[in-house]
């Protein structure tokens, strides 16, 4: 389908009437949905869900073909505010976020200043109030200014009116096992969870390219699988060691997957999450040289690819996290070692997980109901979110258009500040139509409308 039809003007607040629309019956039982159904949407909540509901007085949308999924929700975005608003705002990525169908975000800490303070956290969280297209969770990091040496302010950030649950220094590791032990201990009084980048830094020094045929090709110094798989191991023995809960950022090996199913046999707090890339891009694309192919961790083999699509089909994978990393032109358009790490990813995400798993057979839209907004909100504490289409939900949803034909990826015209896509110029199906908050619809017709 090419569009929507809508009755009366988008509006902030919604009364609206979603037509048609298929579902994902394995998401929380949507009866008829699965074979097209209406949503009638007031006052916040999914006020009725069936067929050939009455509009009276509601904005109508027809969404013959679309599916209806639950808000999606991200666990790892970088939103680059306060400090680095040249390369991002809040207001600028949670715009992209609701053009991707996202509802919910989770703001890394990696910001200038470090998200480590209680007063850092809250005005992220401010700022995504002010802005309104998503509910933005700040993330707050582990240890003080990101040095791992002293833990951060985790209870006074946990107590702050942000609520912050989720910790993480991402872009750095926690390396120190006695500091990752003790964060680990600290959050479980109030049912948070650490969040790790998992990257061995005395194996990883200098390293710019997945350690393979390809670095060695091309004159890159390698970046070993063990770097990664080393901590996660390290990290899930912690976890059961505590009882608490660690999650596992930007997961990108195949022996990682291996760890990561071993520890859930078990039965600890282990989870973890995929990015859209790793899910389709490999190595080999480093060919030219082109920085806006280097990211952490790095793209790695097609066999890494196909692990991980098949951890992520059969749930050792909990989730898709975007690691949304907008960066000024400046920062990307130079030698790849000198190049900042990191993609953009908000706007993409659904169209390349339809590629990687849906397309494939990997996952149906009840799976990707799942993996990006039911276990995505509950891993990140995330209330009102990732919950079924049905009577007396909040009105957190997104109708995506899977049949839309495929369309060259263009950065230009993304809400992002930043223009580091790895997909530019690459033909992906799919679009988002229809975003809606608590209600209010935020994206329209594939548009911002407010």
């Amino acid at each position: 389908m090419e569009g929507t039809t809508t009755t009366g003007e988008p509006g902030v607040t919604g009364h609206w009437l979603v037509k048609g629309a298929r579902g994902t019956s394995g998401h929380g039982g949507h009866g008829g949905l699965d074979g097209g159904a209406d949503i009638l949407i007031e006052g916040g909540v999914i006020a009725a869900v069936c067929a050939g509901l009455p509009a009276r007085g509601a904005r109508v949308i027809d969404a013959d073909g679309l599916v209806a999924l639950p808000g999606l929700v991200d666990l790892h975005t970088h939103l680059r505010e306060p400090g680095r608003e040249d390369a991002e705002t809040v207001e600028t990525g949670t715009r992209a976020a609701a053009l991707g169908g996202f509802t919910a975000v989770h703001a890394m800490a990696n910001t200038e200043p470090v998200a480590d303070t209680a007063g850092v956290v809250e005005q992220v969280w401010r700022l995504g109030q002010q802005a309104g297209y998503v509910d933005v969770r700040p993330v707050g990091a582990v240890t003080l200014g990101l040095g791992g040496k002293n833990l951060a302010e985790l209870g006074a950030m946990a107590d702050s009116a942000a609520r912050v649950r989720v910790f993480s220094d991402d872009g750095h590791c926690v390396s120190d096992p006695l500091l990752m032990r003790r964060a680990l201990e600290y959050v479980k009084a109030f049912d948070g969870v650490i969040a790790q980048h998992a990257q061995e830094p005395r194996l990883t020094e200098g390293a710019q390219l997945n350690e393979g045929e390809v670095a060695s090709r091309l004159g890159l110094a390698g970046w070993p699988a063990a770097a990664e798989e080393a901590i996660i191991a390290r990290d899930c023995l912690l976890a059961a060691h505590t009882g608490s809960a660690l999650h596992v950022c930007h997961v990108s090996t195949a022996g990682s997957v291996e760890i990561i199913r071993w520890a859930k046999s078990k039965g600890w707090q282990v989870t973890a999450e995929v990015t859209p890339h790793h899910l389709l891009l490999t190595d080999d694309l480093a060919e030219g040289y082109d920085p806006v192919f280097k990211v952490n961790p790095p793209l790695r083999t097609r066999a890494d690819v196909n692990a991980l699509r098949a951890a992520l089909g059969d749930g050792t994978i909990d989730c898709v996290a975007t690691d949304h990393a907008p960066h000024p032109v400046e920062a990307k358009e130079a030698e790849w070692a000198a190049a900042a790490n990191g993609m953009t990813g908000l706007e993409t995400a659904l169209r390349v997980v339809q590629v990687a798993m849906v397309d494939t057979g990997l996952l149906d839209w009840a799976g990707v109901a799942d993996r990006m907004s039911v276990r995505p909100a509950v891993i990140g504490r995330v209330a009102g979110h990732g919950q079924p289409i049905a009577a007396g939900s909040p009105a957190n949803l997104v109708l995506y258009d899977p049949a839309a034909p495929p369309e060259a990826v263009n950065p230009a015209t993304h809400a992002s500040k930043s223009r580091n896509s790895p997909y530019a110029g690459m033909a992906l199906p799919g679009r988002v139509v229809a975003t809606f908050l608590r209600g209010t619809a935020t994206v329209i017709d594939g548009k911002v409308v407010r």
